[in-house]
């Protein structure tokens, strides 16, 4: 059961990383215009996507994580 686990813990990394990478990096944290109110950005879907997929396979990643440290 424990190789199970760390098969599925590297493919869950690779897959982790794959999607990291692949997430657009020109939208950034702009702190210069601090006047009023700061416009929302939105993230369209294929960034949304992205960005639950990311958190979905962390949520994976770790739960992994604890169940190999546990067995």
């Amino acid at each position: 059961m424990a190789e199970y686990l760390k098969i599925f813990e590297v493919i869950i990394s690779l897959l982790l990383i794959f999607v990291i990478l692949i997430q657009n990096k020109s939208v950034s944290l702009n702190l210069t215009n601090m006047s009023g109110w700061m416009n929302q950005v939105k993230k369209r879907w294929p960034e949304k996507v992205l960005h639950i997929a990311t958190i979905v396979l962390w949520v994976i990643f770790v739960l992994n994580a604890i169940a190999l440290f546990v067995i």
